[in-house]
């Protein structure tokens, strides 16, 4: 998931030190991938306690900059389900937040006219360079949904980005962003009056809750 990897790194970014590195950076970059993991598979509860273990680690530094990063990951795997807030965790501290998280929050709330292109993470850069930017484009799985929420949002997802965005979520076993993303093509179907499609899509959907 090179998209939260990056965001990690950023987290650690300026705080390594020579070996051996204080406690708290292996601690919060493991839960908030633990957090990203049981997230997307759709286990709340266990995700909501990675998430709390990664902001204690990083409440222990007094830095709200770090925090604020965290926050982003959490806004970012939300974005990828489809659950949009504003990065609700993010704004009480996002005066503290450095430009790029800055920009990085304005792109996951698609507020573009506010985001700095190059302060964004690489994987994202093709997504504000061209109206027409198909979400395959981009490789990382968890990045190409998180691009497609961003569309969605901003009112410019295509029928080819949102099959896409399924795909995604299906092969990689996400149930969480799976049942968000077959809800949506679900909602284009009833619009198109497609009543096969819309017959299939039920049933996948019930296929994916059975085991929730």
């Amino acid at each position: 998931m090179k998209t939260i990897a990056v965001t990690l790194s950023l987290l650690l970014a300026g705080c390594a030190s020579n070996p051996p590195a204080p406690d708290w950076q292996g601690n919060a970059y493991s839960a908030l991938d633990s957090f990203t993991s049981t997230y997307l598979k759709g286990n709340t509860r266990i995700a909501a306690a990675d998430f709390a273990r990664a902001r204690g680690a990083i409440s222990s530094t007094g830095r709200a900059d770090l925090l604020a990063r965290a926050e982003l990951v959490r806004c970012a795997v939300r974005v990828a389900s489809l659950e949009f807030d504003d990065c609700a965790g993010y704004q009480p501290i996002a005066a503290d937040a450095a430009q790029a998280e800055r920009s990085y929050a304005a792109y996951l709330t698609a507020r573009w006219q506010d985001v700095d292109v190059a302060l964004l993470p690489i994987q994202h850069r093709v997504m504000l360079g061209s109206s027409a930017t198909p979400v395959r484009s981009i490789d990382d799985p968890l990045a190409r949904l998180i691009a497609a929420g961003v569309l969605l949002q901003a009112g410019r997802l295509t029928l080819a980005d949102m099959v896409s965005a399924t795909d995604t979520a299906s092969e990689q076993g996400w149930r969480r962003p799976l049942l968000a993303w077959l809800g949506v093509q679900l909602k284009s179907a009833q619009e198109a009056g497609d009543t096969e499609a819309m017959k299939r899509l039920q049933r996948r959907i019930e296929f994916a809750s059975t085991s929730l």
